[in-house]
């Protein structure tokens, strides 16, 4: 674990220079293989109708089909919403492969009545529904629609949990970090780290883009990104090849929103919080839609300022005769405090070229606007003999700036054919472009009261350059009413270079810091192919797929020569399966084998200071962890569900402290041997009553790991678990409220125990200006109790380690709906729309 965010040590910047490393002739004939796999099938005639689907259309009165109305099949027990779709040009919708069982059927249109069809059973071979009248209805009669069937929080899919952010309370005026933190199975320590049901190693996606980033660089910009602007994020246990095999984990999917009214249509949001500090966001999204055009934009600004705690209490031994003898001990005290202020900012459009055919482009930003974000940080020091007298103490004063803009651009392809109707073929395509930009500057001076020594100031000047460039294409085609091929090929490539410059000034004399100093740059290619298949029968439904990835990687150093180069080819197969006993039962298994490759910033050997005597490095030597991971699964009536699973990985990565001296510590990553890990894991959604919902998360897990540090073994486990409960209130007159509580127990990581930790969050808000304003109140960690505390123990060596970041807030917010509410009947799919269908 990264047990240094409290530093702002952000990682390089990307271009691809010369990396000649030869695609291996297996890799090459596999993504050949595939394609003409893909193109064989490109004119086959795709059958419409799936092993159980359900279908219908949705009109006017008087006769004309209805386009892009809003239907939604909701379980007939309770309403609960199970997925939403869009009816074509022709007024036609369709839901495939919804699981057998009862079901109702909404519908509704923006200027008309919603309609409600009555309870019907799903048996094999699907439904087709009789036609679906909507009346028309006066913009009064619009404000006395009542629905009955809201989309939940938390939703339970077949392979994954998706937290519906949007409309959240508590997502009020917070972070994506703080939404994530409150997500079922999610745990963010004190120190920003982030796992998922107890374990760490995650791929995360904002939209289906890679984020470059782990550790406290990728907490930073989920910091950075309002709750405000997410959707939903999907939480991903076992994914399936289209996926990225990176990510041990599994995967995080943040979802951002996406405005699909017709006309010019607009929102704006702000939001002020109060911790110790003062925090302040505020922001504008807005689109113009016509027939065949769509163009949006989005702006969010936010201020704030926080601090951090960091103290740490060490133990140095000898060993003698296989006893430790303590030699001496030290107690350090580190305060940060930190002002931020960035803007976010993301433009595009998308055409519809065709009916078919869908173009679109994205340019987005990350800027730092004047004051650059800096810090402050004052440290005391205190060191004892092993009899406890003070041998030593000094303070240590330091100042950090930092300035990380960051711009990319995508543009997207996607060409249905045959008619535009759900289950046909399909063909899209992405290619990328981001530029990451890092400059920081430290200073730090120490004053040695007790010894009498000349204070020592170092200053480090840290600039970095990180570019990635990826392309993508992706072939959906349904080979029967019963059996659909996915394929695709993606080839990323990344070019990283830092340059950093550490000099130590004492009594006016300055010097290069030799052993800080350096100068480091990064390659990597990623060549990828996959294929999948999903085949359905009766009550049963497989899918098996095979993802094959060539990696070539290269890092130079000017200064050491601590550099590598690897070259490996590796596949990752994986497979589902999915049976519906009855109504009331549902069984499902699936495994795959995923990699967790080093971030560009745990391979970067650079030091980074955090006070006199810890420092931070990266390790060149890291090997990428793989991993065995199968999950089984029980749902009862479509909502409780329990499920095991169980991996083994090979080489695990983790971050651990060690001593260095016989006062100084180092933190950087390592790998470790093997890594075992097993979890039960428990979701109750509850409805108490009408106006009152609840969904419950509970993972119990062990894991085991075995290596050495440090003349350390190591071969131990330990139990844990983590517990969530989160209660949804809808009070009526526009109100409604949230209440949020998460339990995490004692774990073991590596070499590092971490003790309990927990929050409580409580939120209300009130729907205003006819519904198209929301006043949002939100309190989190109201009781204060998500610090860090955390004890490594080796032979020579114990650190007691606690942090705790400003997380108690209060915030209060507004967002405010402008433009227009109508949708008219000639609105069709844009590329955006189309994404948002398929994230149901």
């Amino acid at each position: 674990m990264d047990l240094h965010s409290a530093v702002l040590f952000r990682f390089p910047t990307p271009t691809f220079s010369a990396l000649n490393g030869t695609i291996s002739t297996r890799f090459l004939s596999l993504l050949t293989g595939l394609w003409v796999v893909a193109l064989a099938w490109l004119t086959a005639p795709a059958l419409a109708q799936s092993a159980t689907t359900i279908t219908g259309t949705i009109r006017t009165a008087a006769g004309a089909p209805i386009d892009y109305a809003t239907v939604t099949l909701h379980r007939a027990t309770d309403s609960t919403v199970v997925k939403t779709e869009f009816t074509d040009a022709s007024g036609a919708f369709r839901f495939e492969r919804p699981t057998e069982g009862r079901y109702r059927v909404s519908a509704v249109q923006m200027g008309f009545v919603r309609h409600w069809s009555e309870p019907f059973a799903l048996a094999s071979g699907g439904v087709a529904l009789p036609g679906i009248v909507l009346q028309s209805s006066g913009a009064t009669a619009l404000k006395e629609v009542q629905v009955i069937g809201q989309k939940p929080l938390f939703e339970r899919l077949a392979d994954r949990t998706v937290v519906n952010v949007e409309g959240s309370t508590l997502a009020a005026g917070n972070t994506t970090l703080d939404v994530l933190s409150r997500a079922p199975g999610v745990t963010v320590d004190g120190n920003d780290n982030l796992a998922l049901r107890g374990r760490q190693g995650l791929l995360v996606l904002i939209d289906g883009k890679r984020q470059p980033m782990t550790g406290s660089e990728l907490a930073d910009y989920l910091r950075s990104l309002p709750a405000d602007q997410l959707k939903s994020i999907e939480l991903i246990t076992n994914p399936p090849a289209k996926y990225d095999a990176q990510g041990g984990a599994g995967i995080i999917a943040i979802n951002l929103k996406k405005d699909q009214r017709q006309g010019t249509n607009g929102t704006v949001n702000a939001s002020y919080g109060r911790t110790e500090y003062n925090k302040f966001t505020s922001g504008f999204s807005g689109n113009h839609r016509t027939k065949n055009l769509n163009i949006f934009a989005s702006a969010n600004y936010t201020r704030r300022r926080g601090f951090g705690i960091r103290n740490t209490y060490r133990y140095f031994y000898d060993s003698l005769n296989e006893a430790s003898v303590l030699r001496g001990t030290s107690d350090q005290r580190n305060r940060i405090e930190s002002s931020d202020h960035y803007l976010i900012y993301k433009l595009g459009a998308d055409w519809n070229l065709s009916k078919n055919t869908v173009l679109g482009a994205t340019l987005n930003g990350f800027a730092v606007p004047r004051p650059l974000p800096n810090g402050k940080g004052i440290n005391t020091s205190t060191f004892y003999d092993a009899a406890g007298q003070v041998q030593d103490y000094y303070t240590a004063l330091s100042t950090t700036q930092g300035n990380n803009p960051n711009i990319g651009g995508s543009l997207n392809f996607k060409h249905t054919f045959g008619s535009a109707a759900a289950g046909n073929a399909e063909l899209t395509a992405d290619v990328d472009y981001a530029s990451y930009v890092t400059h920081r500057l430290q200073r730090q001076t120490t004053f040695f009261e007790l010894s009498g020594r000349p204070s020592a100031t170092l200053t480090g000047d840290q600039t970095g350059e990180l570019t990635i460039q990826a392309a993508k294409a992706d072939y959906t085609h349904p080979l029967t009413s019963q059996t659909r091929l996915e394929t695709g090929i993606k080839a990323s490539k990344v070019h990283s270079t830092n340059d950093v410059l550490f000099e130590n000034t004492v009594n006016d004399i300055t010097t290069v810091d030799l052993g800080r100093t350096n100068q480091f740059e990064y390659d990597e290619l990623i060549t990828a192919a996959y294929a999948n298949l999903t085949h359905t029968i009766n009550k049963l439904s497989v899918q098996a797929g095979l993802r094959g990835e060539q990696t070539s990687m290269k890092g130079q150093q000017q200064v050491a020569d601590d550099n590598f180069r690897r070259d490996y080819y590796q596949l990752f197969p994986s497979a589902g399966l999915k049976y519906t006993l009855s109504e009331q039962h549902e069984l499902s298994t699936s495994l795959s084998r995923r990699i967790n490759r080093p971030s560009y910033r745990q391979l970067n050997p650079f030091r980074f200071v955090i006070d006199p005597t810890t420092s931070g490095k990266g390790n060149p030597t890291l090997r990428p962890e793989t991993s065995y991971n199968v999950e089984l699964s029980h749902t009862f009536k479509q909502k409780f569900t329990t499920g095991l699973s169980y991996s083994v990985t090979q080489d695990p990565i983790t971050d651990v402290a060690q001593p260095e001296s016989d006062s100084t510590t180092v933190s950087q990553y390592v790998n470790l041997d093997r890594q075992q890990y097993v979890a039960l894991t428990l979701t109750a959604p509850l409805s108490p009553t009408k106006w009152w919902n609840i969904y419950n998360n509970a993972v119990f897990f062990y894991i085991h790991y075995q290596g050495s540090l440090a003349g350390t073994s190591l071969n131990r486990g330990q139990s844990a678990f983590n517990i969530s409960s989160n209660s949804t209130f809808t009070m009526g007159n526009g109100w409604s409220a949230e209440l949020n509580a998460n339990y995490n127990s004692r774990q073991r990581v590596g070499f590092f125990i971490f003790q309990p930790f927990g929050q409580v969050g409580v939120g209300v808000q009130k729907a205003v200006w006819d519904k198209k304003g929301t006043i949002k109140l939100a309190a989190t960690d109201i009781l204060y109790t998500t610090p860090l505390r955390a004890t490594s123990r080796y032979n020579n060596y114990q650190e007691n380690l606690f942090l705790r970041r400003d997380s108690r807030a209060v915030t209060l917010s507004l967002s405010w709906k402008l433009g227009n509410d109508k949708a008219t009947s000639t609105t069709r799919r844009t590329g955006a729309e189309d994404e948002r269908r398929r994230a149901q």
